[in-house]
């Protein structure tokens, strides 16, 4: 069977598609019905569909080709299902294919590196996806971040869509949120999952927009609680920071660990939604939590910025980020697992995710697991806000 032949009959799949995600095609019956009418390829027996496709997932390691996989999900329903089952999670393949990658782990290998491009008079923030070593690609779009000013703290709106990154959004999947003083972050996931418990706010809510899909319901979910500690040499000397989150456990970075992996964007009823008060006290939400972590005695995953050395020729703080960083700055920083998840050992001197400047708005950011991009995102994000107390 001819390669080229399949993507010349595929092409007009890419051609409207390549820009979308597959969620805006999830029932599949406008779109992709009017393509299986037109396209012989649908009548494929089962077991050849499946081994074509198998053939051009194991193909496609780098993302320039790996949106034909993206294309082949979204032709029809049969193959939208066959892809989910063949594309592996970030963890085990190491590579970002469909939205819902972003929101599960990252690999255990090695770091996916990212970078954010910072928009200083549209307060907005964008996480790519390297294509090559280089820091000076284009990059795959995956987030974007809106800053928003309250009386009393800073909201960021994180979205899928670079366009549209209000709350009310169809692709508005969580925000992170700082106190006044910028010491205190909180990330907060808009989508119910398992180990979520909802935080009381005012937009903890079910929302009937024309631009959501109906009886989805959105909120605050707490996923992970950054914290920054005060500074006494100011801005002179480096940050401290922990992590603390909220869903995953301490025992992910031991080997054999696992750490809680989506499967799929909560867009359906709420038939599949485990049954959760929308409101909590603060006292009750540690007796009556649900998810991973409920009726168990595992503590959660703490996670603290690697010291850097102070170098006496150069006269600053050192962190080795492996060429990834270029410029000094108080915003740099690695995290580790911390000491307190138990006695040290070779995970704990592992990184995690990498942050630091390469440019005036320009900074790398690597990740990899347990934490997932949207997690590492929030993170990163709490380094761009100002910090009254601490500098």
């Amino acid at each position: 069977m001819s390669r080229k032949g399949f993507e010349v009959r595929l092409g007009y799949a890419m051609r409207s598609r390549s820009h979308r995600t597959v969620q805006e095609v999830s029932s599949g019956d406008v779109a992709g019905d009017g393509m299986t009418r037109q396209s012989p390829w649908v009548n494929l027996p089962p077991e050849l569909l499946r081994e074509v496709l198998v053939r051009i997932e194991a193909s496609e390691e780098a993302w320039l080709e790996r949106k034909h996989v993206v294309a082949c999900a979204g032709v029809c329903r049969s193959w939208r299902e066959i892809m989910k089952e063949i594309v592996k999670t970030p963890e085990k393949s190491g590579l970002l294919t469909f939205p819902i990658s972003l929101k599960q782990p990252g690999p255990r290998d090695f770091l996916i590196q990212c970078f954010i491009k910072r928009n200083r008079v549209a307060q907005t923030y964008h996480l790519y996806l390297g294509l090559t070593q280089a820091l000076t690609d284009n990059g795959k779009f995956l987030l974007a971040a809106r800053k928003c000013r309250r009386p009393t703290c800073t909201d960021y709106l994180i979205s899928l869509d670079a366009d549209d990154m209000s709350k009310g959004s169809s692709t508005y999947i969580g925000k992170l949120r700082s106190n006044f003083l910028g010491t205190k972050f909180t990330v907060y996931d808009g989508q119910l999952h398992a180990g979520a418990v909802i935080s009381k706010s005012r937009s903890s809510r079910l929302v009937s927009s024309k631009q959501v899909s109906p009886r989805v319901p959105t909120g605050n979910y707490p996923v992970a609680h950054v914290s920054y500690e005060l500074n006494v040499l100011g801005s002179r000397g480096p940050r401290r920071m922990q992590c603390t989150m909220d869903t995953i456990p301490a025992s992910a970075i031991e080997p054999g660990g696992v750490a809680p992996t989506y499967t799929e964007f909560p867009l359906s009823s709420f038939d599949s939604i485990p049954s959760i008060p929308f409101f909590r006290s603060k006292s009750s939400r540690t007796e009556n939590s649900s998810g991973p972590l409920s009726g168990q005695k595992d503590e959660l995953l703490m996670l603290k910025n690697k010291a850097p050395r102070w170098h006496e020729q150069l006269q600053c703080w050192c962190l080795n980020f492996r060429g990834r960083v270029t410029v000094a700055s108080v915003k740099n920083f690695q995290l580790v697992a911390s000491s307190e998840n138990g006695q040290p050992g070779p995970e704990h001197e592992k990184v995690i995710l990498q942050f630091g400047k390469v440019e005036k708005d320009l900074f790398t950011m690597d990740f990899g697991y347990p934490i997932s991009a949207f997690q590492a995102f929030a993170i990163c994000l709490s380094s761009f806000d100002t910090k009254i107390a601490c500098e």
